[in-house]
């Protein structure tokens, strides 16, 4: 139970913990890149710190623990504009590890939008334009469409070179002359570049939200593949109408600007790569029901395996000491046990000379032999003495 007789909040609970975790050089994720104990550890601060830094979720485990938590809906969900800099430094080493943080719009942000504050620079179709925005800032564009531009579609486009974190937002027109957010499209790595793009083009597109299931993927790593196309959720808006729409790039980043390009088109010149986009989207709808049926059975299979693997090595562990066990029983069959085992009395001295009687000499002939070869020798000496004589 997270019960305390501190007079500290929970979040200068929090923050200390992190920031004893940071300084400590056995887990710091920049001192150990290539260890998985260390980026699984600092999952597991992350997962604490979502506790302690959400009072509901704070409340359920202090009343049950983490039984009390559904860890698959849990999201991770950052205000970057309100934490503090040990809060931000933990934030974008997690982030750096590649465990998918979601950040919220700064409110500031939020409320200069809906009162209609906000600077609207104009983006033509056909054109792109780039810029640097800062950190929990946006850039905001207004994008006008005919009718025929609204049948054909449209794609606005965002991509960043430098890599840079940030979001892509839609606004709607609010009654009171103000935008009120619609739409919010965050940041992907694609190869070299970082890019997010809305897609409205009359049929369902689908985004990816990379943090959905999160803290469930990084507790199972076989849920890292069947989960991932669960992050595939529908966009709210399929197709605009004629008029000025808004976008807006959003900083996202930790502690530097967003460095961005934006561009605006209409589907009408991309009439075939629409076509191919609407297709692979089915085919990947398709493709997660597949995924849903075949993780029972790679569950099942797998548990399976398990089994069997333990009862191969059980096996292979009683084979081996059977194995050595006929092998030490062989071993005490040999004659020099044998001749030990017997007492001291005349079967002993009967086994001496027998084992004397049989043993060869040392010219490798018996010993009867040998005594008959020397008197054989003596006698012809002696005879060819006298014949010389």
């Amino acid at each position: 139970m997270l019960s305390f007789e501190f007079s500290l909040s929970y979040h200068q609970l929090a923050d200390g913990f992190i920031l004893t975790f940071l300084l400590y050089p056995r887990y710091h994720p920049d001192k150990n890149a290539s260890n998985p104990e260390a980026s699984e550890h600092f999952k597991e601060v992350a997962y604490s710190y979502s506790i302690l830094s959400d009072p509901e979720k704070r409340r359920q485990y202090d009343s049950a623990g983490f039984e009390a938590l559904d860890a698959e809906s849990m999201d991770m969900e950052i205000d970057l504009s309100n934490l503090g800099t040990v809060n931000t430094v933990f934030a974008a080493l997690f982030s750096k590890l590649g465990v998918p943080i979601k950040t919220t719009i700064s409110a500031n942000v939020l409320e200069d939008a809906l009162n209609g504050t906000v600077t609207v620079r104009p983006l033509p179709i056909g054109t792109a334009v780039s810029g640097k925005v800062d950190k929990q800032s946006a850039h905001f564009f207004g994008v006008t469409i005919n009718e025929q531009q609204a049948e054909s579609g449209l794609v606005v486009r965002v991509t960043s070179t430098a890599q840079s974190k940030f979001k892509l937002l839609y606004f709607e027109q609010d009654a009171n002359g103000g935008y009120g957010l619609a739409l919010q499209e965050d940041s992907e790595k694609t190869g070299k570049v970082t890019s997010a793009g809305m897609y409205f083009l009359h049929f369902q597109v689908y985004r990816m939200d990379s943090t959905v299931n999160a803290l469930a993927i990084a507790k199972d790593p076989d849920a890292a593949f069947f989960k991932r196309l669960e992050g595939l959720q529908p966009c709210e808006v399929s197709e605009l109408k004629a008029g000025t729409h808004i976008f807006a790039v959003y900083g996202d980043n930790f502690f530097k600007t967003a460095t961005y390009t934006i561009e605006a088109l209409c589907a009408k010149a991309y009439e075939d790569t629409t076509e191919k986009l609407k297709e692979i989207e089915a085919q990947i709808l398709r493709k997660r029901n597949e995924l849903r049926q075949f993780e029972t059975e790679y569950r099942k299979a797998l548990a399976r395996f398990q089994e069997v693997t333990n009862r191969y090595s059980q096996e292979k562990q009683s084979v081996d000491e059977l194995l050595k066990q006929r092998d030490s029983i062989h071993a005490s069959f040999t004659v020099t046990r044998t001749v030990s085992n017997i007492s001291n009395g005349s079967t002993s001295k009967v086994l001496g000379e027998d084992l004397r009687a049989e043993s060869p000499g040392e010219d490798g002939s018996d010993g009867k032999d040998k005594s008959a070869k020397k008197k054989w020798f003596n006698l012809n000496l002696k005879g060819s003495d006298k014949k010389l004589g």
